[in-house]
């Protein structure tokens, strides 16, 4: 990065931040409610922000019914669409640096990973969903001489996005560019930490040809804004990324409402398995610490339980302690910073309970567990590791969405099967081995949407991503997230 911290400083100083919902391509205040925005990095509010309420969501699915109705973007030719998307990505690149500021202020990532990683995620989704958009076909079945079968796939309607803050451009845009590629219109809702960067989304989605009420985007919190788009009647689908009990809430308010189609993912407690045959034992241990420590370790996928062989465990979990005391935490404006600030002093303390917790069940502190530079007004804490992890204790069990690793000793590939398996999440699992029939044994028998095997992380949009269990259902990503977004409709004609 040629940008320096001083230069982000100044940038940060004369930042403007976006304030007013965006409905039917107008930027409204609403009803004159507002909430503060605040910085994790330095506790300062960065702006107080448009709050709404049930009237203000009325207005933006009314105007994405509108835009899908009666509007030209369902019936625009798929190619037409997918132009726009491509050209919206141009824009995201385009401003990447004022998109990584934003989300570097609002949720504490790291400046350099919210330019490298974030923004770029953001900007591969909308090309690659745009390039995607017009090569889709419909089905034409066999049928008798005298019939002519279609299958065609029709967007579902209007789509509320719900949206956490922990990736607020990256899982955005896993939502939106499906939705819009298949000609539906949109009320997203992003999280109440996080809502600066998704409104200046939706401002570059307008300058990109979006015509207006396609995508709406309103700010507020869960329990009213979040509850008022699940419980509308005129929403057709809803894609959330959150909690599992938030995403309970969803399924209540689809059977309290219309029935609408709900899309969960949802928490994580991913098992990384190190055997003793890994090919390369370092970089499993250099892999784990990054896995945990990886923004903040605020991450679904988190490898947050390293289930590592009873014959290398020491090696393994020594080599992530001293990576762990290495990490520079700091100012998130700092490109040098590899771990930056928890969002917020809520989840700071949430995540300091866990680590209270796992001392009380007994396991072992080996880094970390601290609160620092607490005197910076931000929420930043140590990197933690902990090890003899009772498997049946809270640590073990419950999603801490932190940088907290808790390292649980086995002595066969079963035992490690059945430690992955025990637990009500089912998002990802990582596994280390050289053994070929041993990857394949144990990816299968692992519950989980996502495998990685010898890595963590890795990927790109060909393929599909979601989990099994209570980490949700359906899939973002690849091909298949569009199935999300429409409906099969089949014609039958009798020739």
């Amino acid at each position: 990065m040629t940008i320096t911290h001083d230069d982000w400083l100044r940038r940060a100083k004369a930042f403007v931040p976006p304030r007013h919902h965006l409905v039917d391509g107008v930027e409204e205040p609403g009803g004159g409610a507002v909430f503060p925005v605040v910085s994790p990095r330095d506790g300062r509010v960065l702006a107080e922000v448009a709050d709404a309420g049930p009237a203000e969501v009325d207005a933006a699915v009314a105007a994405a019914r509108r835009a899908f109705d009666h509007g030209p973007w369902p019936r625009l030719a798929p190619a037409d669409r997918g132009r726009i998307l491509v050209r919206l990505a141009d824009l995201l690149d385009e401003h990447r640096d004022d998109l990584a500021l934003a989300v570097t202020l609002e949720m504490g990532k790291p400046i350099t990973d919210a330019h490298g990683i974030e923004l770029r995620a953001v900007v591969n989704t909308f090309r690659w969903y745009g390039e995607l958009a017009g090569k889709l076909t419909d089905e034409v079945p066999h049928t008798a001489p005298d019939a002519l079968a279609l299958v065609t796939r029709e967007p579902a309607g209007v789509v509320g996005a719900v949206v956490p803050w922990n990736f607020p451009l990256t899982l955005a845009g896993w939502k939106l560019a499906p939705a819009l590629a298949a000609g539906c219109t949109v009320v997203l809702k992003p999280s109440e930490n996080a809502p600066l960067s998704a409104l200046l989304l939706g401002r570059l989605a307008l300058d990109a040809g979006l015509p207006p009420g396609v995508l709406n985007v309103v700010t507020g919190d869960g329990p009213v804004a979040g509850r008022a788009l699940g419980l509308h009647p005129d929403v057709d689908v809803l894609a959330f990324t959150g909690s599992t009990d938030v995403g309970r809430h969803f399924l209540r308010y689809s059977a309290d409402s219309n029935l609408k189609r709900v899309w969960l993912e949802l928490g994580g407690k991913s098992p990384n398995i190190v055997l003793p045959d890994a090919p390369d034992l370092d970089r499993a241990a250099a892999t784990a610490a990054w896995g945990i420590f990886f923004n903040q370790g605020e991450m679904c996928t988190a490898p947050s339980r390293l289930l590592v062989h009873s014959s290398v465990a020491e090696r393994v979990t020594e080599a992530i302690v001293a990576r762990a005391r290495e990490l520079s935490v700091g100012d998130p404006l700092d490109p040098a910073t590899e771990m930056g600030a928890l969002v917020g002093e809520r989840h700071l303390e949430r995540v300091l309970a866990h680590v209270r917790g796992a001392r009380e069940d007994g396991a072992r502190l080996r880094t970390g567990g601290a609160r620092v530079l607490a005197d910076s007004g931000g929420t930043y804490l140590e990197p933690t590791v902990f090890d003899r992890v009772d498997p049946g204790s809270r640590l073990a069990r419950e999603e801490v969405f932190g940088p907290v690793l808790s390292v649980l000793a086995f002595d066969d590939v079963d035992e490690a099967v059945a430690l992955a398996n025990a637990t009500d999440y089912g998002l990802a699992a990582g596994l280390w081995t050289s053994d070929l029939s041993t990857a394949h044994r144990v990816s299968r028998a692992l519950k989980a949407g996502t495998v990685w095997v010898n890595c963590y992380e890795e990927g790109d949009l060909t393929v599909p991503f979601g989990g099994v269990k209570q980490s949700g259902n359906g899939r973002d990503k690849s091909v298949h997230a569009l199935e999300k977004y429409t409906d099969l409709k089949t014609t039958w004609i009798q020739l």
